[in-house]
C-alpha cells in the first residue's frame, strides 16, 4: 500500500506541474499584461502612465522571458510562497489562508450530509422497491437531478423572502452559525441525487445474492442484515463518487459564496478574474488542483478497507 500511495503522488506532481503551466501560459500569452489591465480598469482619476507600467513590470518581474518568470514562480511555490496580489500588495498566502477556512468547512460539511443522507435515502428506496416509498425517493432524486447550483441558489431565496418573509442569510459568522444551512442545502441538493440512485442501485445488486436471500430466509432482521452484509459494499460505489462531489464542491462555491456573500476561495476566485489578479488565481488553481487530487488518493486507499477484492488489486500495483 505505501508503495502504490508513492506512486500515486508521484503521478500526481507533473500533473500538477501541467496545469499550473497551462494557466501561467494562458495568462502570459492570452490575458494581456495584467499591470495594464489593472490601470484600465482603475477609476477615471488614475493616470495612465506608460513610464510607470512598465516600472511596476520591472518591480514584479513581469518583463522577463516566459519560462525564466514560471520557473521562478515553480521555485516559489515549492518554497511555500504564492506571491504577492498585483492589485493589493497583500500576501497571497495572507489571503489564501483567510479564505480556506470558509470554504473547506463549507465543502466538508455539504460532502458529508450529503454521503450521510444520499446514502440513508438510497437504502430505504432499495429496501422498499418498487413501493411509493421508493418512487417518492426516486422522484426527489430525479427533481433535483435536474436542477443546477445557479438556479437552486436564486430560487430558494425567492423562496426564503417571498414566501416565508425571511431574510437573506449573507455573510459568513463561524461554521455553527443558522447562516450556513441555506448555501449547505444548496450545494448538496444536486449532488445528493447520484449518491441516491449510487446507494440504491448497490443495494439492490446485494439483495440479488445467494447469501442476502439465504439470511433473510433464515428471519435475521432488517436492520442487521442492513449493517452486517449490505452497507460495507455499498459504501465503495458511494466513496468512488466523493472525489465527483468535492469537485462539484469546489466549482459550486464561486457561486455560493458569491450570492451568500461568503469570504471563501470562490469569492476570492471571483474576484481574483475580474480584478486580473494572476497570482491568486495561480494560487487558488494549485490548491484546488491540490485538494481533488488527494481527495481521489484517499478514495483509492478505502477501497481496500471497503471492498476485501479490491485489495487483491492493490497488491499487484504495489
Amino acid at each position: 500500500m505505501g508503495r502504490y500511495v508513492l506512486n500515486r503522488i508521484l503521478r500526481w506532481i507533473p500533473s500538477v506541474f501541467f496545469i499550473l503551466l497551462v494557466v501561467y501560459a494562458l495568462v502570459f500569452f492570452g490575458a494581456g499584461d495584467p499591470i495594464k489591465l489593472i490601470f484600465l480598469k482603475a477609476p477615471g482619476d488614475v493616470a495612465y502612465d506608460e513610464a510607470r507600467i512598465e516600472a511596476i513590470r520591472e518591480v514584479a518581474g513581469l518583463n522577463r522571458p516566459f519560462l525564466i518568470q514560471f520557473g521562478d514562480y515553480m521555485l516559489h511555490i515549492m518554497r511555500g510562497d504564492f506571491g504577492n496580489s498585483l492589485v493589493s500588495g497583500r500576501s497571497v498566502n495572507e489571503m489564501i489562508k483567510a479564505a480556506v477556512p470558509v470554504t473547506f468547512s463549507l465543502g466538508l460539511a455539504a460532502i458529508a450530509i450529503i454521503a450521510v443522507i444520499g446514502t440513508i435515502l438510497g437504502a430505504i428506496a432499495a429496501l422498499n422497491q418498487n413501493t411509493w416509498i421508493d418512487n417518492l425517493i426516486v422522484g426527489f432524486a430525479q427533481f433535483t437531478w435536474g436542477i443546477p447550483v445557479f438556479v437552486a441558489g436564486p430560487l430558494i431565496i425567492v423562496f426564503l423572502v417571498l414566501v416565508l418573509k425571511m431574510d437573506v442569510p449573507f455573510g459568513w459568522a463561524g461554521f455553527f452559525s443558522p447562516k450556513i444551512i441555506v448555501p449547505l442545502i444548496v450545494m448538496g441538493l444536486n449532488p445528493m441525487a447520484i449518491i441516491i440512485r449510487q446507494a440504491r442501485a448497490g443495494v439492490l445488486e446485494v439483495l440479488s445474492e445467494d447469501y442476502i436471500r439465504t439470511a433473510r430466509s433464515k428471519g435475521l432482521p432488517t436492520k442487521t442484515l442492513v449493517i452486517r452484509h449490505i452497507l460495507r459494499p455499498v459504501l465503495t460505489p458511494v466513496v468512488s463518487q466523493t472525489g465527483l462531489l468535492v469537485i462539484g464542491a469546489l466549482n459550486n462555491s464561486i457561486l455560493i459564496e458569491k450570492v451568500f456573500g461568503l469570504p471563501g476561495l470562490g469569492w476570492l476566485t471571483e474576484n481574483a478574474i475580474t480584478r486580473s489578479d494572476y497570482p491568486v488565481i495561480l494560487a487558488i488553481v494549485f490548491i484546488f488542483s491540490f485538494v481533488v487530487m488527494t481527495s481521489n488518493l484517499l478514495v483509492d486507499i478505502s477501497y481496500p478497507l471497503l471492498d476485501p477484492r479490491a485489495a487483491s488489486k492493490k497488491k499487484g500495483e504495489d
